[in-house]
């Protein structure tokens, strides 16, 4: 199984394998960004393995990352049954902050259509090439990363910082990056 619109009830994959094989993909889906963003929310202080290895225990304890319903989740008693999980990465900030963001992406289709709608509009429609660079020098963050967080932040998005807003749009392929040999 990868990665996808239909995910939501997949709870026995290998999460860090479809984060892996997805990462990069131009993605104009609400439910898989979703996904991606939790992975990145969750990867704060971990690797992106950690974190994306929890794929599936996201979709079973988040409503199968479905945002409409994970927005009504209660922050303590929900954030609290998701963190008694012996399964899940039992960050109280972080699990809000799901939740939160799922609250937020509500209100960005309301006003843009859709998430990925929002999203794609920072790119003008297509990926954004960022500028060549040898592996040594590639950086985790962008200038466009961190406008888009700036923006995610006012809109009630939560743990959405420079870094992980740049790896959020790298895996979600908005952004692409140039990588010299040499």
């Amino acid at each position: 199984m990868a990665i996808g619109p239909d995910d939501g009830h997949v709870w026995d994959s290998d999460g860090t394998q479809e984060y892996q094989a997805y990462f990069g993909t131009p993605t104009h889906d609400d439910h898989v960004l979703y996904e991606l963003l939790t992975v990145g929310v969750f990867q704060v202080g971990l690797s992106w393995q950690a974190a994306a290895s929890k794929l599936p225990v996201y979709r079973r304890l988040f409503a199968g990352m479905d945002p409409q319903r994970v927005a009504g989740f209660e922050d303590e008693l929900d954030g609290e049954r998701i963190a008694n999980d012996s399964a899940m990465i039992s960050n109280g900030r972080k699990i809000r902050a799901t939740i939160h963001n799922a609250r937020a992406i509500i209100q960005v289709q309301r006003e843009f259509g859709s998430f990925s709608a929002y999203l794609w509009e920072f790119v003008n429609g297509t990926p954004l090439l960022l500028p060549a660079v040898t592996r040594d020098l590639l950086t985790n963050q962008s200038g466009i990363g961190s406008a888009v967080a700036k923006d995610l932040k006012r809109r009630g998005f939560s743990f959405v910082g420079p870094v992980v807003t740049h790896m959020f749009l790298l895996a979600a392929g908005l952004l692409r990056e140039q990588i010299i040999d040499g």
